[in-house]
């Protein structure tokens, strides 16, 4: 079976961590049988490549200075800072469809996966039609949160969507979202952990960590960017007596500045708050050691100011893979990776006294949290390993395309 996968971002060399789960999943179909091939945006004059032995084809939408719509930052976030890239997406869109039709001529693939279908349904729609091939298409939930800011989106993805022979969807907040825009059959497909490979060193199925020098060290690790809820993390410090408690914040982000700022606002106004400490892009190894000393993860996530929120949660999976309690906020996709009690602790969004009352929670009660640890496992075993999602997947393939 010949899949062509759509995606406006992927690898540019192979240590690029761009979309580490898209390049797993792509790397599990190929393991199970399926022929490969992607088709991605160029950045920055990037030509056609190969990453894992997957080809990768990039088409040109601009001169090489102004291909940076897509990777470092999410093409939406890019267009709200400088509202001037829209003019791209005319481009790349035009760009995308004829070089789909070109592929497609030659290769024929038994099934377009197409990702973030809003634009990327539009780039396969021609090829798709063309040759008669199926189209599958896969939302992350992004693409369905522009409705709110840009009504003329909806009934381009709800067209979109009328078109499709599948619809995935990575959470059941994602698939509830798009079955209120159009009632059709969508397929759960969330993604397994991407620690496979880089996992060197990491503490997996871990036991029960302790604190270490004397401290309950809770552990942060992503983008500094608004929907994370970094600074309600930074605020739950003040719940957080500093002799007990640590928060160390891993990762960049356009807000960095901002948080470390309210970090020293809120030692000031706080002495005994938790100590907050960034501790900036870390080499693997260094993340490594900073899951082994960790005593809890969490991921205090909001519905952020743009409508945005987490699509699924999936560094939540791999924290829980490598022997770490979590602690989370109720929003998007998460309740999927993380059921209150059960494999983790789930809080209301922006609630700093609620996250500091579910760590206190953790640090008082050893066997909470082996119960949440056992918990996890048998959830990510049951819902979220690898060859369960790619078998579903696969399944989807062979009905749409009769193969």
């Amino acid at each position: 079976m010949k899949v062509l996968v759509i995606g406006s971002v992927y690898p540019r060399f192979p240590e690029d961590a761009e979309v580490p789960w898209l390049r797993a999943s792509i790397a599990h179909l190929k393991q199970a049988g399926v022929d490969i091939q992607v088709l991605a945006p160029a950045y920055k004059g990037l030509k056609s490549h190969e990453i894992d032995g997957t080809k990768v084809n990039r088409f040109r939408y601009a001169p090489a200075s102004l291909e940076f719509l897509t990777h470092e930052e999410g093409a939406p976030s890019k267009m709200a800072n400088k509202p001037w890239l829209q003019l791209l997406a005319i481009p790349y869109i035009i760009s995308g469809f004829f070089k789909c039709i070109g592929i497609c001529r030659k290769w024929r693939p038994d099934v377009i996966h197409a990702h973030w279908p809003f634009p990327h349904a539009y780039i396969a729609l021609g090829a798709a039609k063309l040759f008669g091939i199926p189209l599958a298409l896969n939302f992350h939930g992004a693409e369905l949160l522009l409705i709110r800011k840009k009504k003329w989106v909806r009934p381009l993805l709800k067209f979109s969507i009328g078109q499709a022979q599948a619809v995935f969807a990575n959470s059941s907040f994602t698939a509830g979202r798009i079955k209120a825009l159009r009632d059709v059959d969508v397929e759960w497909s969330p993604y397994g952990t991407t620690l496979e490979g880089k996992a060197a060193g990491l503490p997996h199925n871990a036991p029960v960590p302790h604190a270490v020098n004397g401290k309950f060290k809770i552990l942060f690790v992503g983008r500094h960017i608004e929907r994370k809820g970094i600074c309600y993390l930074i605020e739950a410090a003040k719940y957080l007596p500093r002799e007990q408690f640590e928060i160390r914040i891993v990762g960049v982000g356009d807000l960095t500045e901002q948080l470390k700022s309210l970090a020293r606002q809120t030692a000031a106004s706080s002495p005994n708050a938790a100590e907050i400490i960034f501790t900036g892009k870390l080499t693997p190894e260094a993340l490594a050691y900073e899951y082994k000393s960790a005593n809890v993860f969490t991921l205090p996530a909001i519905v952020d100011s743009k409508g945005d929120t987490e699509g699924l949660g999936v560094v939540l999976i791999e924290a829980m893979e490598l022997g770490l309690p979590v602690v989370a906020s109720n929003v998007g996709g998460i309740p999927d990776v993380v059921v209150d009690g059960l494999s983790g602790i789930l809080v209301p969004e922006k609630d700093p006294k609620a996250l500091a009352d579910a760590f206190k929670r953790l640090a008082a009660d050893p066997a909470l949290v082996q119960k949440l640890l056992e918990g996890s496992q048998k959830h990510i075993t049951a819902c979220f390993t690898w060859d369960g999602i790619i078998q579903r997947q696969i399944e989807v393939y062979k009905k749409i395309s009769k193969h």
